[in-house]
């Protein structure tokens, strides 16, 4: 998996986060000074990666001895805490190579239990002499107060799309892909800034085409091109509800498209729109009144011909209502 291929190994490989980074490798300077730590941020922005550069660069090659990777999400429970984190955390760790501390990553921290919450606090605080903890999670505050004061919080936010580009780039290169800008543009636009994403597409799309233009990207990741969105739209402003709709459903029947995948993209091309801000504010609210009512489960055809229907009764000018 190209994901974990070009997974970087050191801290100063990682893509942006420069501010995180320079305050880690301060910690890094003096190990058995650094204190628990507590990542969060959403999913794909470095946080795994980061804590395993940590393990690597502090313990070098008996990382893998010293170091205990669970995924809370999938053992979440106070058992695992009381029998493999407190066991873990009381080993001694000798000499061997000079080991500051064992080092126990919990991913996902955030789907834990608060009975193994309230457990975990307490074995952070007695078994710190030989054992740094770090906490990764989508969602600090789901993290019990008492476990986030025990930790200094880095927070890791979505990375930018020059960021994700150059990686892209960097990658395509060394695998003897040629990435179109238009190609670039379309994978950050449907990966947002989650850079595992966007590395998994680039690896799909590899598999169609030595060259990844923005027509390969959309057939890997099952979108309507932006273009075909954005016409159908223009069409429903114009007060051509008819044309729309038509457009609308053959973008579910032929490209197969659920009404949830479909509503994402015209929210992104509805705030594309040269209409004031006041008109874009309103139709961003008419949609998520649609969104809700598709995850409510009303029928996809009906709620999005009705939304369609809303977007019909504005003028592709000015943004008014007729």
């Amino acid at each position: 998996m190209w994901v974990e291929k070009y997974r970087p190994k050191t801290l100063d490989e990682v893509t942006n986060h420069k501010d995180t980074i320079q305050s880690l490798n301060a910690f890094l300077a003096t190990p058995k000074a650094m204190p628990h730590l507590l990542f969060a941020g959403p999913a794909g922005t470095g946080k795994t990666s980061v804590a395993l550069c940590i393990a690597q660069q502090l313990l070098e090659k008996h990382w893998r001895d010293y170091t205990l990777e669970l995924n809370a999400s999938d053992e979440r429970g106070i058992n695992m805490i009381r029998e493999r984190v407190k066991a873990f955390s009381r080993h001694a760790i000798g000499t061997l190579g000079n080991i500051p501390f064992n080092l126990i990553i919990l991913d996902e921290c955030d789907q834990m239990t608060a009975d193994a919450q309230t457990a975990l606090r307490r074995i952070m605080e007695t078994n710190s002499r030989v054992s740094r903890f770090i906490l990764i999670c989508n969602f600090s505050s789901k993290i019990i107060a008492p476990i986030q004061s025990r930790c200094v919080i880095f927070r890791f936010a979505g990375l930018k799309k020059e960021d994700i580009v150059g990686c892209l780039q960097r990658i395509s290169k060394k695998e003897a892909l040629t990435l179109k800008d238009d190609g670039a543009s379309a994978i950050v636009e449907y990966c947002g800034g989650d850079l595992r994403r966007a590395i998994n597409v680039l690896q799909a799309a590899s598999t169609l085409s030595k060259t990844v233009d923005e027509k390969v990207v959309l057939q890997v990741v099952g979108q309507a091109s932006p273009k075909e969105v954005g016409e159908m739209l223009k069409k429903a402003f114009a007060g051509n509800y008819l044309e729309a709709r038509d457009m609308l459903y053959d973008l579910m029947t032929r490209r197969g498209l659920s009404a949830t995948d479909i509503i994402r993209q015209i929210h992104r091309e509805v705030l594309k729109l040269d209409f004031p801000e006041k008109d874009r504010a309103e139709l961003s609210n008419i949609i998520g009144e649609y969104d809700f009512r598709l995850v409510e489960g009303a029928n996809e055809d009906v709620q999005l011909s009705a939304l369609l229907a809303q977007f019909a009764k504005f003028n592709a000018d000015g943004g008014k209502k007729a």
